[in-house]
Parts: structure tokens; sequence; C-alpha cells
């Protein structure tokens, strides 16, 4: 098990500086070149397989992955996997290593398909079950609500794909640092939108709004949004866009009143903006993310 600290610790702060630490554990991935070449080659046929957060991490990668010509890349939730493909490979990512779901597709694959962990618990099951063990132990975390393990793992992957992080660092950084402005941490409601690889972060950070705060949040495709949700959008209400946004998309959430944010910052570095909006509202309802309600580290099943 992850060796926690006896210290005690006022609400959220872990949350608070595992949330600020992105930048940092971000550079650190881009760095790991070893363990970035364990990861599927160029031309592989894969599935990326996760539970909540890691399941919307493995969508970005997926649509990264297939869209820059590596190979073609299915993202499945574990629970409802379609693994029996012909895949090359398959790539499960979990930061407890400890997920039932994810164990059981895993010892189900063994022998028969090349699985891939990316994990970040070293001393978790999950290490000795797949055939390459890919560790991000430095981005682990305490708190029950996941910011950094998410994003970092995502860093390796886009890292591997050759992309050059320095901007997304650099985004973070100011996304860690910036004053986060009352139409956004006030909200009645929020609306994530996404388009390619953004998909997925939107989704995450609707997740993180529920989690941390018990927001009413909501996440969508960016041109599916006018096919229908936008009706709950108002006056008190935030739209936020990862990455371009759709031409017409502000004009038209403008016009019911609603706050539109166009995000400006690498969609990764927009995922932290909402993580922090997520433990502001947390806050100042008086609630706890680092032990949310409902929810704890890893979902483990009784057999």
């Amino acid at each position: 098990m992850t060796e926690h600290s006896t210290t005690e610790h006022t609400p959220a702060e872990h949350m608070s500086a595992e949330l600020d630490s992105q930048p940092e554990t971000w550079a650190k991935a881009e760095s790991l070149r070893a363990e970035q070449a364990l990861l599927p080659a160029r031309g592989a046929r894969i599935a990326v397989v996760g539970c909540g957060t890691s399941w919307f991490i493995a969508q970005s990668y997926a649509w990264l992955r297939e869209a820059g010509g590596h190979g073609e890349t299915d993202a499945f939730a574990a629970s409802e996997a379609f693994v029996d493909r012909g895949y090359d490979a398959v790539v499960a990512l979990t930061r407890s290593g400890t997920t039932t779901e994810v164990l059981q597709l895993v010892e189900g694959l063994r022998g028969r398909v090349r699985t891939i962990g990316v994990i970040g618990d070293a001393s978790s099951p999950l290490v000795g079950l797949v055939d390459d063990a890919v560790l991000l132990p430095f981005a682990d975390e305490q708190s029950v609500v996941q910011t950094r393990f998410a994003t970092t793992a995502l860093a390796l992957f886009r890292a591997s794909l050759g992309e050059d992080l320095s901007g997304a660092i650099a985004d973070a950084e100011r996304a860690v640092a910036e004053e986060l402005a009352p139409e956004l941490t006030d909200a009645e409601q929020y609306t994530f939108l996404g388009r390619g690889w953004s998909v997925g972060l939107a989704h995450e950070a609707a997740l993180k709004m529920r989690e941390a705060s018990q927001s009413w949040t909501e996440s969508y495709p960016s041109m599916e949004y006018r096919h229908g949700p936008i009706a709950i959008a108002a006056p008190g209400r935030v739209t936020w866009q990862f990455g371009e946004t759709p031409e017409g998309l502000a004009g038209d959430v403008a016009a019911t009143g609603a706050h539109f944010e166009a995000g400006t910052l690498d969609p990764m570095a927009e995922l932290v903006r909402a993580q922090r909006v997520a433990l502001a509202r947390a806050r100042a309802k008086g609630l706890d993310p680092d032990a949310p309600r409902n929810l704890t580290r890893s979902v483990i099943l009784d057999a």
C-alpha cells in the first residue's frame, strides 16, 4: 500500500497540494523515456481501459494516438470493454492498481494479449499481473479525488507520441497561480465542452466538480451541445469550452444569459483550472474532497 503521513491535515490539504504540483509532475513524466518506451509502438492496434477518471484520460489518449497516425486506438470503461478484437496490446490505466474491474480484465487477458499497466501505486497487485508496468509513484495521491495522477499519465502519453509539453507546463503554472473569477466559483450549474482529445478532459472536469463539491455539472462534445443540452444554459450558469471554440457557439451561449468561458490554455491546463474551481466550491460548502461523500480511493467489489 502507499505510505501515508500521520501528520494532521486540514480538509482538502492533500488535494490542494497535489493539484498545485502538476507542472512539476508533468515535467517529470515528459522526461521518463524508458517508461514511455514500454507503451505500444507506432502501428500497434490497441485498447486503453480504465474506470472513472482513468476512462476519461483513456479517451483523450486514444484520440491523440489515432489522430496522430500511431495506430488504431479504442478506449473503454474496464467494466464494458470489448478487448477480444485482435488487439496487439491493452493498456490499463489505474492510480491504485486495485480496482476490481481492471484486475479482472487483465487477469482474463494473461497469456493471450500483451498488457501494459500505467499505475500510481508501485506495490499494487496489478504490477504482478501485467506484462509491463509503467510506474508513476511520484504522481500518486492521498486525496480520494484525483487530480495530478490522471493528468501526469496523460502527460506521459502525450510525450510518448512525440509532443513537446513545454507550452502545456507553462499554462499549468499560470492555471495554479491565477485568481479565480466569481462567475466561475459562484455559478449555479456548469457544462464542460471539448473537441477531439479534449472531450475526455471535459468529462473529467465535470466529474471533479461532482466528486469534490457536489456541484451540478454536465459534459458533452462541443458540437453536440446545441442538439439539446443548451436548453440548460441560463443566467448564473457556466458553459466552459476546453480547446478551440466552434464557430458561433459563444454567441449562442451568450444569448441564453449564461457565462461562456472560452478556455485559452492547453486543455490539460484548463482542467487544472476546473479542479481549482471544484476545490474552491468544496471549501465554500464546508466539504472535504480528500474524503468525499460515498467515495473511496479505489472501488473494490465483493467476490
